[in-house]
């Protein structure tokens, strides 16, 4: 499935939180989301307008890895 190429840092935050993440801090423009099941984990979202590729394909690949799911599976969440 291929990346959004419009989805800002507030959107990712929203989506994140339906996948069971919560905001635990922000500092600035970056936001630090945390989940504790199955095992605690943390990501850190800027909020940009547009997140970066590269930055988005990082951040969903942990996000996956800490859910012990897909890529695919995730990306069809946050849509």
């Amino acid at each position: 499935m291929k990346l959004p190429r419009d989805l800002s840092g507030g959107d990712l935050v929203r989506a994140l939180k339906r996948l069971g993440y919560k905001q635990t801090r922000q500092t600035g423009s970056h936001v630090r989301m945390t989940i504790s099941a199955p095992r605690q984990a943390h990501l850190t979202v800027p909020l940009t307008r547009a997140i970066p590729a590269g930055t988005l394909a990082a951040l969903i690949k942990d996000a996956a890895i800490h859910l012990e799911t897909t890529v695919d599976d995730i990306l069809s969440r946050i849509r």
